[in-house]
Order: C-alpha cells, then sequence, then structure tokens
C-alpha cells in the first residue's frame, strides 16, 4: 500500500485535472455545489446516473454523436456555435448544464434552464434543402433530451454500477422534468418509450459532409491536457463502442473489436480510479 501522503497526493492530482477539465478558470468557474434543494433527491436514480465523471464524459460523446445525425441540431451546431474554435467550451457547458440542473441549488438550476430556452429561442436558420428550423422546436428538444438520456444511462450500466429495469423506468421519469421545463415534446417517461422515441425520429436522420467534420472534430479534438489524453483517447472510443450499431454505421465508424477487450478494460479502469479519487 502506498504511502498516506502518497496516496492523497495522487487523489489531489486526479481531481484537480479533472476540475481543470470541466470548469473554466478564466471565467471563474468552480465546481457545481450540490444541494440538498436541488431538484431531484440526492437518493434519486438521476443522482447515482449523473454523479460518475467518466460514464458521463462516455455518455456526452455518444449522445453527440448520436444527437448531430438530426439535420436541424446539425445544423444549430454549424449555424450557430463555434466547435471548430471551441469544442472544448461547448462540452463544458452541456456538463454545467447537466450538474446544475441535478444537484445545484433549485434556484440555480431553475436559472439554468431558463438561460437555454432563452438562447434556443434565438437559435433558428434553414436548412440546406430550404427547410426552415428552430432550436426551441418542441420535437428537436424531445430528442436531444432523449439521446442524452439514453446514452448517460447506458454508459452507467456499463461501466458504473448497473440499476435495475424498473429504475431505468424511474431515471426517465425522474429527468422528464427537464425536458418539459425546456419545452420538449413528446417526452419519455420508461425505457420503453425512450427507445420508442428514437426509432420514431430514426427516419429524420442522416449523414452529409457536413456531418462528417463535426462528427470527425469532436473525436479528433485535441486533448485540454497531456494528462487527460490517454483517458480521453480510451473514453473517445468507449463512446463510438456504445452507439447503437445503425447509428455507428451511418456515421461510418467501426467498432473496435480486435481492441474493444481493451477499451472497455481502460475505461472501466479510469471509471474505478475517478471513483477512487472523489470517493
Amino acid at each position: 500500500m502506498p504511502p498516506p501522503d502518497l496516496t492523497a497526493g495522487l487523489r489531489k492530482r486526479l481531481i484537480g485535472v479533472v476540475r481543470a477539465t470541466f470548469n473554466d478558470s478564466a471565467r471563474g468557474e468552480a465546481p457545481v455545489q450540490r444541494s440538498d434543494d436541488a431538484l431531484f433527491a440526492r437518493d434519486s436514480i438521476t443522482w447515482r446516473v449523473h454523479g460518475d465523471v467518466t460514464t458521463m464524459m462516455v455518455g456526452g460523446v455518444a449522445s453527440l454523436l448520436l444527437q448531430m445525425l438530426h439535420p436541424a441540431v446539425l445544423a444549430g451546431v454549424w449555424d450557430h456555435s463555434a466547435f471548430r474554435k471551441d469544442m472544448l467550451g461547448r462540452l463544458r457547458r452541456t456538463a454545467r448544464f447537466i450538474a446544475e440542473t441535478t444537484y445545484a441549488e433549485r434556484s440555480i438550476a431553475e436559472a439554468s434552464i431558463a438561460k437555454v430556452r432563452d438562447v434556443h429561442e434565438r437559435v433558428g436558420g434553414t436548412l440546406p434543402d430550404g427547410t426552415p428550423y428552430r432550436a426551441d422546436d418542441p420535437q428537436l428538444l424531445a430528442w436531444v433530451h432523449v439521446t442524452e438520456m439514453w446514452c448517460f444511462l447506458a454508459a452507467w450500466q456499463r461501466y458504473g454500477v448497473a440499476v435495475s429495469r424498473a429504475e431505468e423506468d424511474i431515471y426517465y421519469a425522474e429527468t422528464a422534468r427537464i425536458a418539459l421545463a425546456l419545452g420538449a415534446d413528446p417526452v419519455p417517461r420508461s425505457r420503453f418509450e425512450a427507445e420508442g422515441l428514437i426509432t420514431a425520429m430514426r427516419p429524420q436522420l442522416l449523414v452529409d459532409d457536413r456531418t462528417r467534420e463535426v462528427a470527425s472534430f469532436l473525436l479528433n479534438h485535441r486533448s485540454p491536457s497531456l494528462a487527460m489524453a490517454p483517458a480521453q483517447a480510451a473514453i473517445f472510443a468507449a463512446a463510438v463502442d456504445l452507439l447503437p450499431d445503425w447509428a455507428r454505421a451511418m456515421h461510418g465508424l467501426q467498432r473496435p473489436v480486435v481492441a474493444l477487450p481493451l477499451v472497455r478494460g481502460s475505461t472501466l479502469a479510469i471509471a474505478k480510479t475517478f471513483r477512487w479519487a472523489f470517493h
């Protein structure tokens, strides 16, 4: 067993790396503080699923890959975000929204939801085929919500402490309140409804040159630090592995069959290491 000072030092360094990755110190961001007055109770399934650094990163990247298959979601990113210059910023904002609406004091969560709604109301445009789109379209918001929740839960089931099928349904029922507050419709309240919504949305999905460019930019994005580079490589590979077969095929991505045990084993080791550091 390593000396206590060495153990404490390693734990502190790991926590520092994660916090630097997810919080923009230049903007004065600090980790979200957990509150007993959050939108969800401390013993909720949502706290459990959203409380793991590694599974949220795996699920977050996988959900972005799923979301961008919808041409209107992709257009919003293409037309209204600086993803080429600030992909890390986009990932940080998404992670912070999830953290604030899960753990933060209720007024902070509600302010975060209101801010996102305000942004959505001002985002819109025209698809390459001439079809208009708006970010506050209820069905579009439903697609973004269901892909995030499906991916977060799938990542937790693979790399966390798996929950039961009944608890999966509770997770969808709990997180429905965030989707409703954002204006999404329809909103799934069980795994069956979530998978049904994803299936119903598939005819609207497509891949074009812009999809391929954004996906490539995401998956080849430089790590924010050398310390995070090995973990990022494993997490991104795990995210591709997590995708449904049909989504991976649409992106033209291959599951690393030969390296799959290494990918999953490395990601599980990373998850266990970060849990040790934070707990």
